[in-house]
């Protein structure tokens, strides 16, 4: 490691830990009501957009500001740019799904910092401002480099798509979001529905989903359901709910709100959808749960009965045929969504396919079991794989080895990054090998001596490249 570099990092250690407190502070979580043109992802996404380029602009560094979408952060000098990529968006958070701490106010305890953003993006989003810094201020380049920021990762990547209409395009890049010492491949990942009519005339039926809005690419934690009943027609209801959710021993809440009014609410735990096994599926075990309760009732319902039958709780898509499996892993299925909107029955689900995996199969499957349920591919991102001897794998994998006096292999993921959206670019960090994946998790944080640790391998990539 840049004894340099080292040193120089050392003393503006407590600025980068204020810097990263500060950029947590604000909840930038995509608000798809706002109506603004200069925020259209929600005033909060350009507040930590603004506060990032404020920080550029007092180092020294031109800054950018895209329609409120995207921005970037750049110095040097000469033709050729190198581009790190990054987001300032965040999955949503409430401090009363079980955060420690509060998930919009940075705390740093046990060496650590807590709040939603910590270690995806933002943490090393300010790690590589910070390694821009300590370059500029120490080594003169003949090339420059460029911080882009984006806005919109956690959902459709808008934000991206604006910036490669107009802006220059590094000529080699990194994303400081995913795992060290760096990743040559990602999966490609699908977003699925399937949909059935579904009508209200009878004596039992759904009236009211709620799953707090939990985003495709999260195992969710929350799922209720309001069932509304004929109390004539429909006899011990709770009596045959309560023997259900026994048997399958699942975290189900029954509550009778009215004579013809009764609440099922499911509790799991979140995690990030590349990681489904690290999670606690709330919709999957509630659905398997309506559907056992409408059969005992005589009212199948399709959608219900075919989740149940070729998905179930599990996450490998072996029930639908489709466990799949290469060098970049096996193939996970997440379902995140559950809905009743215009009259139908909704159940998205967020797929991680292996890069040699032809994903047109996938939707194959899902249609050929049931023909009476509606299939659609609402988003596919096309997989990311680069050569383990190509030059950016080895030079960043070699960097993160030098620096942490280790031999680890490049690696293959499930989750998906900016790095795909890009030609010459993979991800680097900032995830330690072996170390708990706190993305999207309750609790989110980044450890102060990995965030410093990030900076100066992020100052020597930028050296090296």
């Amino acid at each position: 490691m840049d004894k340099t570099l080292d040193a120089y990092i050392e003393k503006i250690k407590e600025e980068i830990i204020s810097s990263t407190c500060n950029v947590i502070n604000i909840a930038s979580v995509l608000d798809n009501n706002s109506k603004s043109a200069a925020a259209p992802f929600g005033e909060n996404t350009v507040k930590a957009l603004e506060y990032v380029l404020t920080l550029g602009k007092k180092m020294g560094f031109k800054t950018k500001n895209i329609d409120g979408k995207v921005g970037y952060i750049e110095f040097g000098s000469g033709d050729k740019l190198l581009g790190i990529i990054g987001h300032l968006d965040v999955v949503p958070a409430n401090e009363n799904d079980g955060w420690t701490y509060p998930p919009f106010k940075a705390t740093i305890s046990k060496n650590n910092i807590y709040g939603r953003g910590a270690i995806d993006d933002k943490g090393p989003v300010i790690a590589a401002l910070y390694a821009m810094k300590a370059v500029a201020d120490n080594y003169k380049l003949d090339k420059r480099v460029r911080l882009i920021l984006g806005l919109n990762e956690e959902n459709d990547w808008h934000c991206i798509e604006r910036y490669k209409q107009t802006e220059e395009l590094p000529s080699i890049a990194f994303s400081p979001d995913a795992n060290f010492p760096c990743i040559y491949a990602e999966k490609t990942i699908e977003t699925i529905y399937i949909k059935q009519e579904y009508t209200t005339n009878s004596s039992l039926y759904i009236e009211n989903i709620s799953t707090n809005n939990n985003a495709i690419n999260v195992v969710p934690k929350y799922c209720e359901v309001i069932l509304k009943y004929d109390n004539k027609k429909i006899n011990n209801l709770p009596e045959k709910l309560h023997s259900i959710i026994t048997t399958y021993n699942y975290n189900i809440t029954i509550t009778e709100l009215d004579a013809s009014h009764l609440s099922l609410m499911s509790k799991g735990t979140a995690s990030h959808a590349a990681h489904p096994e690290l999670g606690d599926n709330a919709i999957s075990k509630l659905i398997l749960v309506l559907n056992e309760l409408f059969n005992c009732y005589g009212l199948n319902i399709d959608i219900l009965e075919y989740f149940s039958n070729y998905i179930g709780d599990d996450y490998t898509g072996k029930n639908l045929g489709i466990n799949f499996e290469d060098e970049s892993g096996v193939l996970t299925l997440n379902c995140a969504q559950f809905a009743i909107e215009n009259n139908q029955l909704i159940i998205g689900f967020n797929l991680r396919i292996p890069v040699t995996v032809n994903y047109n199969l996938i939707k194959d499957k899902f249609e050929k079991l049931n023909k009476n349920i509606k299939v659609c591919v609402e988003r596919i991102q096309e997989p990311l794989y680069i050569n383990k001897e190509n030059f950016l794998v080895k030079t960043l994998c070699n960097i993160f080895n030098e620096c942490n006096h280790s031999s680890y292999e490049p690696q293959a993921i499930g989750g998906g990054t900016y790095s795909r959206a890009f030609s010459n670019c993979i991800s680097f960090g900032p995830q330690m090998p072996n170390a708990k994946d706190m993305c999207h998790q309750v609790d989110e944080f980044m450890s102060i001596d990995n965030l410093i640790f990030c900076t100066k391998v992020y100052s020597e990539a930028i050296i090296k490249l």
